[in-house]
């Protein structure tokens, strides 16, 4: 499965929607079956764990990409729900190649110089210093939590019903 996520689209919304549709995703998805997608778009394993240094609050979850793995950091929550939300958004920000985003290096090195600019060039080109970078991570995360939500293998007819 290749990545066709090319950026397209005017809006953070287009561009979401442009990257799940280009996906072409399982039929029964769940969030083991789209990590392995996403893995085999990025070329390396994907690596989940909770972290306390998140609050949850203004930061949820974060993505650093080595040579070798994706590591998605999120806050840790008692609910299953936000956890996964947290999990994909990181995955929307790898579908949409955020990493790929330029910060100019003299910028990073004047905000952090003890730190390498190519680290901080990464991590602030995704971070909520793009409102519009993180608008589409945030578009994707909603759209793959719709097709988790619509791929379970119960029928769902009670709550069409019902409500």
């Amino acid at each position: 499965m290749e990545n066709r996520s090319k950026v397209v689209g005017t809006t953070p919304a287009e561009r979401a929607a442009h990257a799940f549709k280009a996906l072409l995703l399982p039929t029964h998805l769940t969030l083991g079956r789209l990590v392995e997608v996403v893995e085999r778009i990025r070329c390396r394993r994907i690596e989940i764990e909770v972290s306390g240094a998140l609050n949850g609050g203004s930061v949820c979850g974060l993505w650093l990409s080595t040579d070798t793995a994706e590591i998605i950091l999120h806050a840790a929550t008692p609910s299953a729900l936000h956890r996964q939300q947290f999990v994909l958004h990181e995955l929307g920000h790898m579908v949409l190649r955020h990493d790929e985003l330029v910060l100019p290096a003299d910028y990073a090195g004047v905000l952090f110089p003890n730190l390498s600019s190519d680290l901080v060039t990464r991590v602030l080109g995704r971070s909520s210093f793009v409102n519009h970078v993180e608008a589409a991570a945030e578009s994707l995360a909603d759209l793959f939590a719709a097709a988790i939500r619509e791929s379970t293998i119960e029928p769902r007819s009670f709550e069409r019903i019902f409500g």
